[in-house]
């Protein structure tokens, strides 16, 4: 792990939101999914705050490291329609052994959109492909 990774750290990214990025584009053969409103999905939204994590982290970990979500705590509080951009933002707020939770909100412009608290780990590149393997191998195995 780099020096560089402090408790306190910041960063803010922003996306357009479009069709893909609605409730129908969840699933889009579901069609439950399909006849929801066309407004950001609850499941991108995470997707996107843990997106803005990763790229918090961009130049702060070790050559073979990455980072993998293990806990989402999120609320999403006010519906964001096609065309509104959505800026997340998020702190690193602690760090405890591999693990890093992160403060995170979005706002759409008009309305805080959701927060909460997201928690990744930090793995070995290595190691998390051999345990992918391994499992891999007891699937074929049945």
């Amino acid at each position: 792990m780099s020096a560089a990774l402090t408790p306190g750290l910041r960063h803010r990214l922003a996306i357009a939101i479009d069709e893909r990025l609605t409730v129908p584009g969840v699933f889009p053969d579901d069609p439950q999914f399909a006849a929801m409103p066309p407004v950001f999905a609850t499941a991108y939204m995470v997707g996107f705050m843990e997106m803005a994590c990763i790229d918090a982290l961009r130049g702060r970990l070790g050559p073979d490291q990455f980072t993998v979500g293990t806990h989402v705590d999120i609320s999403h509080c006010a519906a964001t329609p096609v065309g509104f951009t959505v800026t997340a933002e998020v702190e690193l707020e602690a760090i405890e052994g591999r693990r890093l939770w992160f403060k995170v909100r979005a706002h759409d412009g008009a309305d805080l959109i959701g927060e909460g608290r997201h928690q990744r780990a930090i793995v070995e590149r290595g190691r998390f492909d051999m345990m992918l393997a391994r499992k891999s191998a007891l699937r074929l195995a049945s």
